[in-house]
């Protein structure tokens, strides 16, 4: 039978003495290979840093009396951008409150626009700051509730689409 079926069979058999045949510069190098990869897979964690952080806004415009979420996206050394949270960052504000990602900016507020500034917590040079205006306009529009909608006629709901002519030009051959 196979040399490899016997070593496992005694593996089974005794645990221990696995590595008994081994000769002993082999057993010597044992130690050094698992400091090798050890050092390969502590250096490989430790290379994965921000180098920079950017805004992604959603909107153009902070609304007040909401929560605005504010997006952060962080660029990784590898190249991979990822989206930071509080964790990663410390988020400041010439206007309102933050709570987690986002900012709250109460119907008071009476600025036009709001610096927000985010910091990366494991290294404070890396940060970066932007001007988000305050929407001027309210959304005044009422919304119908729900039994509005349900009880209006099914012809109502969505409105008729205009039907275009087909304009295909026919040419005459020659």
């Amino acid at each position: 039978m196979n040399k490899n079926f016997f070593t496992i069979l005694r593996f089974i058999e005794q645990p221990g003495r696995l590595f008994d045949d081994l000769p002993k510069t082999m057993m010597m190098r044992k130690p050094v290979i698992s400091l090798l990869v050890f050092l390969f897979l502590h250096s490989a964690g430790q290379a994965q840093q921000i180098d920079s952080v950017f805004f992604n806004l959603y909107t153009d415009s902070l609304k007040k009396g909401t929560y605005n979420y504010i997006n952060v996206d962080g660029r990784y050394s590898s190249g991979r951008i990822l989206p930071l949270t509080d964790k990663e960052l410390k988020f400041s504000a010439s206007g309102g409150k933050f709570h987690r990602n986002s900012l709250y900016i109460d119907s008071a507020f009476r600025e036009e626009k709001v610096k927000v500034r985010a910091t990366l917590i494991s290294n404070p040079a890396i940060w970066k700051e932007i001007v988000i205006y305050i929407k001027k306009h309210e959304n005044n529009e009422k919304l119908k509730t729900l039994e509005e909608v349900l009880n209006q006629p099914s012809g109502d709901s969505i409105p008729a689409k205009k039907k275009k002519k087909n304009k295909l030009k026919t040419y005459k051959a020659i």
